[in-house]
């Protein structure tokens, strides 16, 4: 029997730590709600990895792969193109999915909309978006985990040290390269604790939610999915076969941090692990550490997807036929405020929010679709981690430097 438990491996143990999870939290639902501690030992203990596991890798890849300058430069500007494609994608793939299955028809909005107003008043601006890139200060970035921030200045960071020469130069990178190796070590620790973690928040997001919240709103939750599936089938596999990325074997990569993003719903909590497994796959520090931290404030896929069925969602609740014109301007507007919010809570109902007091659509469809939000949730979230993995493997492809056998060189520092 032991022989037997010592060969299941930690895919399979937070499986099956999500099955028993969403039992306790159908059968015993006022007790799931006590077990969220757990959930949340979890979630602090990943979040606590990100800050230094994100500098180390990301100064070592910069600072000791090449003292040129254009290489950084262009790994942005070939991600930037590639973020836009593919999430441009996601919003015509979930516009078609919300006018097809048309999940908002013959719904009751409720009468309040205290909601939607709260978060509608939290709508940001590109103003906004870009000074909150720039970190007023480093210790206050790291604090909060926020990570567009940390990698800001891990970037100008490791661009000042590629202008230093010598010995100074050496043990710098010594000593991130040493904190990086050591941070991975850490999440392999870290890890071991998933499934409880794991277990606990489906455990508590079953008792919370219920199952008749699914049955109520089933068909929308059902389009975001049925979506969501679509979006990998389209998208997700031909990049892959056009990148030349075996698709069994990056599934087989991502899986860990899938299982985690889908059930916490956090980036944040599934981040180490993504770093770590698409290491191992075969990318570069210098291109995981950048590609994977920027792509959760610009390449959410997912969530623009989400966007796409939720805000024409409220309009087919509210009885309004928008036009073609009008669909395609929303949906513009909301590729442009989505980016860069990944550090605000509850972003997407952030940007759906605002998105929808600017159109003059009701903002009491927000309260009704916080009923599955966390459903959602959970797809969402999912396809925002896979998708940006599937970003960094692209982009060390187009690089030149994605290496199959899953032996990332070190890097040498002279």
């Amino acid at each position: 029997m032991w022989k037997f438990i010592r060969r299941i491996n930690l895919t399979q143990w937070i499986i099956i730590a999500m099955i028993i999870g969403v039992f306790v939290g159908w059968l015993f639902p006022e007790v799931s709600q006590h077990v969220r501690i757990i959930s949340n030992i979890f979630l602090r203990m990943i979040k606590s990895i990100i800050v230094p596991l994100l500098f180390g890798t990301l100064v070592v890849g910069i600072a000791g792969h090449s003292d040129d300058l254009k290489v950084v430069g262009r790994l942005a500007l070939r991600s930037i193109i590639y973020f836009e494609i593919v999430t441009t994608l996601a919003l015509v793939i979930g516009l078609v999915a919300v006018n097809i299955t048309k999940p908002g028809v013959g719904v009751a909005l409720p009468a309040s909309t205290t909601q939607g107003q709260e978060y509608a008043a939290r709508k940001t601006t590109l103003q906004g978006v870009i000074e909150h890139i720039v970190p007023q200060s480093i210790i206050e970035a790291a604090a909060t985990n926020d990570v567009l921030q940390v990698v800001f200045f891990a970037i100008l960071f490791a661009v000042a040290l590629t202008q230093v020469k010598g010995k100074p130069k050496e043990t710098m990178l010594n000593l991130f390269e040493g904190l990086s190796e050591v941070m991975f070590k850490f999440t392999g620790f870290v890890m071991k604790f998933a499934p409880f973690g794991i277990g606990a928040a489906m455990a508590y997001t079953v008792g919370h939610s219920g199952m008749g919240v699914l049955i109520n709103l089933g068909k929308l939750v059902l389009t975001l999915y049925g979506a969501l599936i679509v979006f990998v089938l389209l998208v997700f596999v031909p990049v892959m076969i056009i990148a030349k990325i075996p698709i069994k074997k990056f599934f087989q990569a991502v899986r860990e941090p899938a299982l985690i993003a889908f059930s916490t719903t956090s980036s944040d909590a599934a981040l180490p692990d993504a770093l770590k497994q698409m290491r191992q796959f075969g990318v570069p520090n210098r291109i995981v550490s950048f590609v994977l931290p920027t792509g959760y404030s610009f390449n959410l896929d997912g969530s623009t997807l989400y966007l796409a069925v939720a805000s024409i969602f409220v309009a087919q609740a509210a009885g309004l036929e928008l036009t073609l014109t009008q669909q395609v301007l929303m949906m513009l507007t909301l590729m442009l405020t989505s980016k860069g919010v990944a550090g605000v809570p509850r972003a997407a109902l952030v940007i759906l929010s605002g998105t929808l007091a600017s159109f003059g659509l009701p903002l009491e469809g927000v309260a009704i679709i916080l009923g599955v939000d966390e459903l959602m949730d959970m797809g969402r979230t999912m396809i925002n981690v896979v998708g940006n993995c599937l970003a960094s493997a692209v982009m060390a492809r187009w690089e030149g430097e994605l290496n199959l056998d899953g032996i990332v060189p070190k890097v040498e520092t002279a």
